[in-house]
């Protein structure tokens, strides 16, 4: 079939209505008091608090029959869950994977039912992961069927097109990538993170796009930010801490792009899918018509069975393979976070660096500056006691850019295909951490 005979009534309706409920889902900010909010993280709060104090119970539940399942599978590999694409996903993994979500089950119940040590199941550790995961389950269960509207309906393919000339030679990525950018800042990461989990499984980024997009254009969402501001007590610098966020996230981008590992990862096609993606515009054509051909072909496949057995995949691989592991690794990096010196240690070079910088309360701070890989709330909460309002700013803005945290995306990307390890993201923090903090210092410098 033509490209062109693609473009009729019936899938420009598809594209264009199909596109704009996604879009009004997940992009488009409501207000909400003094912040704003988007329809579809109404719908996870409305589940969340419809389901109360339940939602421990039901989180025990998926993880006792994700963890039982699992064992049964390894240890007797019956074919009516290996031969079932769903099950197989849910429930046939590694036996590191395996150990994983055992002890991800054994967490969750020890913290629902208050039994087990202190440093476990308190609300520094266990109990801040299971509600973390009890958030996320109402995520998924909210996106999961809503999400085909935004990426199969043809939108993607319709700014990829336009987009491409300065998001490809900026950040070399397809344009398309400027969706999940959006997505995150109005909604949430992990969200963010599982869209473009999505799209690589689907054939639409490389391995190294995947990489990239899901270590450097996974922001979290503007409230939370705010929420952040308010935390360190610095809201009323909320516009000049939001701007030197923006700047300084874009310009990590651009050079996150160029350097290892990110640069190093294959830049090939998730191998059963292969690659689907197109968006050089033809010689005889002009951008604009050759974007809605692309979006309109893109509308023609889209299909209310497709939105429910993609929506259906999301659901099983998210609630029964990734959730246990991000409570028993979630709950072992606040640990060490919490209860060992390790990031006391580990920090001193960070508060020399401070130091040399001229940042007040240098060495008081350097712990906030590592912290962040475990969770993304930890280093606001480490400030709190420190007087400098600079300090406090820059280190604000540090962990809001540093975007791999363990809790809420590092254990959904090492999850993935995508060949990024537990060291490598490490890495990558490091690299976003040490070339960000001259560049806020100097925002900081030029703002307060």
């Amino acid at each position: 079939m033509e490209r062109t005979k693609s473009v009729n009534t019936k899938n420009l309706l598809k594209f264009i209505l199909g596109s704009a409920f996604g879009i009004l889902m997940f992009l488009v900010p409501i207000p909400q008091g003094e912040s704003f909010t988007t329809l579809l993280d109404f719908i996870k709060s409305f589940l969340k608090n419809l389901l109360g104090g339940g939602l421990s119970y039901i989180l025990v539940v998926i993880m006792v029959i994700s963890a039982v399942l699992t064992v049964y599978d390894f240890i007797c590999k019956p074919d009516w869950i290996r031969n079932n694409h769903y099950l197989k996903r849910g429930f046939s993994t590694t036996p590191f994977y395996l150990i994983s979500k055992v002890l991800g089950a054994v967490v969750t119940c020890m913290v629902v039912f208050g039994v087990g040590p202190e440093f476990i199941i308190s609300a520094d550790t266990g109990a801040t992961i299971v509600d973390l995961c009890a958030t996320l389950f109402c995520i998924v269960l909210s996106f999961s069927f809503i999400l085909p509207f935004l990426t199969d309906c043809g939108i993607m393919e319709f700014l990829g097109v336009l987009l491409k000339p300065v998001v490809r030679p900026l950040f070399r990525v397809p344009g398309r990538a400027s969706i999940d950018l959006i997505a995150s800042w109005f909604g949430a990461s992990n969200a963010a993170v599982i869209l473009t989990r999505e799209q690589y499984m689907k054939g639409f980024y490389t391995k190294r796009e995947a990489g990239y997009i899901m270590t450097n254009f996974s922001l979290v969402s503007i409230p939370f930010c705010l929420l952040i501001a308010d935390t360190v007590g610095i809201a009323n610098l909320f516009p000049a801490f939001y701007l030197c966020i923006c700047m300084v996230g874009i310009l990590l981008a651009v050079i996150i792009a160029r350097i290892p590992p990110i640069r190093t990862l294959p830049d090939t096609y998730q191998e059963q899918a292969g690659k689907q993606i197109n968006e050089e515009v033809p010689g005889e054509k002009r951008r604009l018509a050759y974007a809605l051909e692309s979006s309109c072909e893109r509308a023609e496949t889209f299909g209310l069975r497709g939105v429910f057995t993609s929506g259906l995949e999301v659901v099983v691989g998210m609630l029964f393979d990734l959730i246990p592991i991000v409570v028993a690794w979630g709950t072992a990096a606040l640990i060490i976070a919490t209860y060992t010196p390790v990031f006391q240690w580990i920090s001193y070079p960070m508060g020399l660096l401070l130091q040399i910088l001229g940042v007040p309360e240098a060495f008081a701070a350097a712990p906030a500056t590592l912290v962040g890989f475990t969770d993304m709330f930890i280093p606001a909460l480490l400030i709190t006691g420190i007087q400098s309002v600079k300090t406090k700013f820059i280190i604000g803005v540090l962990s809001l850019i540093q975007i791999i945290y363990l809790t809420e995306v590092g254990t959904i990307i090492i999850k993935s295909e995508i060949p990024l390890n537990l060291w490598k993201l490490f890495i990558v923090f490091l690299e976003r951490t040490v070339l960000a903090i001259p560049l806020i210092v100097l925002f900081a410098n030029l703002f307060l």
